[in-house]
């Protein structure tokens, strides 16, 4: 079981999930049809997940993942597997911009904890697979589950005490993880990025909420959830714009956020999304002013397969450096190719070599 050390930084990492194979999404389709057992469905995930992950060794890549293969989706299923969550068709899915997700949701019906969750035992199978090299989860933010999530509040009047449990089942979580061997957690965020879209924070506040009420406790919720964790677990953060069939949500650059994300969130490492003139420019780095803190930057789309310039690439690596050292710095796609089982709009050959060419931008920055 991989359980390196691994708090330095990766010049060239992957946000984590991968395309569905067409061999998958047959299975998939047979096991809803009761075609085939749960078993048969788990031999050939299995099987798919060990190739994809051999796949990412080949290409150079040090932290390997499961794809999220899985999974329908990036955060649904690890949040309807906290205790006192529960997830439900809503009749309605989450609008991108020209395309809706299915009308899959969550609610919260009971008092929030962490207990036997089905994803630890899928940690340990990437982790048997992994071999020397380091095996990387992802799961949703804390913050998801209220930013997505229906609350009952009877159960929940009082939001402290929500926000309080929930960063006591994300602490229970890490450590869990932890023990199963994990020592490079990726959190998913999207909600910071909505936050700093002014036609995002006009929909919070017409549903009630204050966007600056909320950066505060996400960042406390946040913290809480990571305090005290062992010194060689790496946590991570991913944050983008949306992601369903090569689609996206909100626009708008980082500095809204900037000051409170990178200064005072006790993480590791932020994945950016930095592929579109969506993300704004790298001015917000200037907020960075800790040196332990990495900073992947996504210029390299997964919402289609052209390869980028490369000159080009590292010229916007170069741009960032006014703001962060290059020894802080790293490479990677915006965001995974398939955050539902949908995936976005390229071939699974076209996402290997999305990845190879982080991997050759990288070597050629950092070597």
């Amino acid at each position: 079981m991989s359980t390196l050390n691994i708090k330095k930084a990766y010049r060239a990492d992957h946000v984590g999930s991968l395309l569905r194979p067409e061999r998958l999404k047959e299975a998939r389709k047979q096991f809803s049809e009761g075609d085939i057992t749960k078993e048969a469905l788990t031999q050939i995930e299995n099987e798919e997940i060990s190739r994809v992950i051999e796949k990412q060794k080949s290409l150079g890549l040090e932290a390997v993942t499961d794809g999220e293969l899985r999974r329908s989706w990036w955060h649904f299923d690890f949040l309807e597997g906290l205790t006192g969550v529960e997830g439900y068709w809503s009749g309605e899915g989450i609008a991108f911009k020209g395309k809706n997700t299915k009308s899959r949701a969550i609610k919260v019906t009971g008092k929030l904890g962490f207990d036997d969750h089905p994803m630890l035992e899928d940690f340990r199978f990437v982790a048997e697979q992994a071999g020397g090299h380091t095996a990387k989860f992802t799961i949703p933010s804390p913050s998801m589950l209220h930013f997505r999530g229906e609350i009952d509040l009877a159960v929940y009047p009082d939001e402290e005490v929500f926000f309080d449990d929930l960063a006591k089942a994300y602490k229970k979580a890490l450590k869990a993880f932890y023990d199963a061997g994990c020592r490079y957690l990726q959190l998913d965020d999207t909600s910071w990025a909505y936050l700093c879209s002014e036609e995002q924070k006009e929909q919070l506040k017409n549903k009630g909420l204050d966007p600056d009420h909320l950066i505060q406790k996400y960042l406390e919720t946040l913290n809480k959830a990571v305090a005290d964790r062992p010194e060689d677990l790496k946590i991570t953060m991913h944050i983008c714009r949306g992601n369903f069939r090569s689609t996206w949500i909100s626009s708008g650059g980082y500095e809204p956020v900037a000051k409170e994300i990178f200064g005072k969130l006790n993480i590791d490492a932020f994945f950016l999304e930095y592929d579109s003139d969506r993300a704004g420019d790298f001015r917000p780095l200037r907020h960075v002013d800790r040196d332990d803190l990495t900073i992947v930057l996504g210029l390299i789309t997964s919402k289609h397969g052209n390869l980028e310039n490369k000159d080009e690439i590292k010229k916007r690596v170069e741009e960032a450096t006014q703001y962060v050292p290059l020894e802080q710095l790293a490479l990677s796609p915006q965001c995974g190719f398939a955050s539902t089982e949908e995936g976005n709009l390229l071939s699974e050959e076209e996402q290997w070599k999305k990845l190879q060419h982080v991997v050759e931008i990288a070597q050629d920055i950092w070597s």
